[in-house]
């Protein structure tokens, strides 16, 4: 049944973009989707998958959702399961018509309604992530460092928000769509790295969301092709994605960037992420986006792990650092220093960090390393366990543990 699951979460954003179209309530919309999927729980594996996942979901969401309206009104029903599930060999017109092919724009559309003015920006994303993504609570609570609870509240408030404001399911207008810009990149910046970091509980990458986030960046610089920061957004995503790969092994084990084979890296995809932050860069407004990208072209542009440009990344990430202050960013350029300046110089920048990233898995990965290549062994296990109690897939679990065994060997 694993092929339902992948079929299913790849076509979600499209469908669900097509069902608020119709129904213009988040809920209903919803509601009609997870109906739907129970359909071709049922459906697929006797039939087969349909030529056109998104559409056949799309059509029986549709009308399961008229149905319900129907009957809470005391309607006529539609007619049985049966004649609306078995799409066959009439997929292709349906799809034509009910939405004359351009059913896959509707997406970007309900980004943009979902980042909402009338929205507090982290309720916007969150919003966004879970309706059009369908990430889980859980998926997106940890995209945002804060707790499954919070979220949930977060995400609660931003439904009733929109439902009480009777906040309109339409294309916004040019000068509507600027003002949200901000709020959408971003919104794709999350939604690629949940499938790019597979944070969901799976070993593996996530690649219908990465791609997903690669396709709505384009569509975004088609509307917007003057904006550099969005040419940032989708060369960066697109770098990140061209070593997808090489990033897990046979096992589904994380291999890290130094041990990658760089033979398998997809290098047509960066040559269009390497050209685009060029143009990026050519408009002198950097953003953080583009520094980001700027970063992983340095990586990208190195033949072998050894010829990385360190000193070049910790000068773009000191650059990021003062464009959007994080302590994720600090950490990152942490392991940029330990690189030039050994690992003593890369532990004294995290002990400030502590406090904020005391719930964070990469800053206790990293600790833990440092700690063990100074040789400071009992510090870098009680590290190396407290990563692997916040690791979130069992791919980041493994990845610590051969640390953990490497230090029982020595």
């Amino acid at each position: 049944m694993a092929w339902i699951d992948r079929a299913v979460r790849a076509a979600r954003p499209q469908v669900m973009g097509a069902l608020l179209r119709y129904f213009r309530d988040l809920d209903r919309a919803e509601e009609a989707f997870q109906e739907a999927c129970l359909r071709a729980l049922k459906h697929w594996p006797q039939n087969g998958p349909p030529r056109d996942p998104a559409s056949w979901l799309i059509f029986v969401g549709r009308n399961v959702g008229i149905d319900d309206v129907r009957r809470r009104r005391g309607e006529e029903r539609l007619p049985p399961e049966e004649t609306v599930s078995d799409l066959e060999d009439a997929e292709t017109r349906l799809v034509e018509e009910i939405d004359g092919g351009h059913y896959r724009d509707d997406v970007l559309r309900l980004l943009f309604v979902c980042c909402h003015p009338d929205l507090p920006a982290t309720q916007q994303i969150a919003l966004a992530l879970r309706i059009v993504s369908g990430l889980s609570v859980r998926e997106i609570a940890n995209a945002f460092l804060v707790s499954e609870a919070a979220m949930e509240q977060r995400i609660t408030r931003a439904k009733r928000r929109i439902a009480d404001a009777d906040v309109p399911f339409e294309t916004p207008g040019a000068a509507e769509r600027a003002e949200r810009l901000g709020t959408v990149a971003a919104m794709i910046y999350l939604l690629f790295n949940e499938g790019y970091s597979a944070s969901g509980g799976t070993a593996h990458i996530r690649v219908p969301l990465c791609e997903e986030a690669i396709r709505l960046a384009r569509l975004l610089l088609r509307l917007f092709p003057g904006e550099p920061e969005i040419m940032g957004l989708a060369a960066l995503l697109l770098l990140q994605h061209s070593r997808a790969a090489a990033r897990l092994d046979a096992e589904g084990a994380i291999v890290l960037l130094e041990d990658q084979n760089r033979d398998l890296w997809d290098r047509d995809m960066i040559a269009e992420a390497l050209a685009l932050l060029e143009k990026a860069l050519r408009h002198g407004r950097p953003g953080p986006y583009q520094v980001q990208a700027a970063i992983a072209g340095v990586h990208a542009r190195a033949p072998r792990f050894a010829d990385t440009d360190w000193a070049e990344i910790d000068r773009l990430y000191a650059v990021l650092e003062r464009l959007q202050p994080s302590p994720v960013v600090t950490l990152n350029r942490a392991v940029a220093v330990a690189k030039l300046r050994g690992p003593e110089a890369g532990l004294a920048m995290l002990d400030p960090l502590a406090p904020r990233l005391a719930n964070y898995f990469h800053f206790f990965g990293v600790k833990g390393a440092l700690l063990q290549q100074l040789g400071r062994a009992g510090e870098a296990r009680a590290a190396f366990d407290r990563a692997i109690a916040l690791a979130r897939t069992p791919a980041e679990a493994a990845h610590i543990r051969l640390h953990l065994d490497r230090l029982q060997d020595s």
